[in-house]
């Protein structure tokens, strides 16, 4: 199933995808300063926690980011918000028409757990 974007939608996606990857970048910095904080390890250990933790997120970053046309948009968009990296104000910027399709996009989601 193609789901076809509009052109007003894809500008708004292309503005805030740049924003979107910077908000993705900060939590995993922030999850990388909570290892390294962690004392209770040993360096080797929050080394290695770091280390699974890069690679479980640059895959998500990958999956998420690295594939944007057009035909993936609304998945791109979906992905976002599933992760939080939208804000209501940013994400109310769509179209009611894009805002719907994501919407149910991500209520398949809940029911696929």
């Amino acid at each position: 199933m193609t789901q076809k974007i509009l052109e007003f939608d894809w500008k708004i996606l292309r503005k805030l995808h740049a924003v979107a990857v910077e908000r993705y970048c900060q939590g995993v910095f922030a999850e990388i300063d909570r290892i390294s904080a962690d004392t209770s390890k040993s360096f080797h250990q929050r080394y290695l926690d770091m280390y699974q933790l890069i690679k479980r997120r640059d895959k998500l970053l990958a999956d998420t980011f690295d594939n944007s046309r057009r035909s993936m948009a609304l998945f791109e968009i979906t992905a976002m918000r599933q992760q939080g990296l939208l804000t209501e104000e940013e994400f109310s910027q769509f179209s009611q028409e894009t805002r719907g399709v994501v919407e149910l996009f991500l209520e398949g989601r809940k029911d696929y757990k």
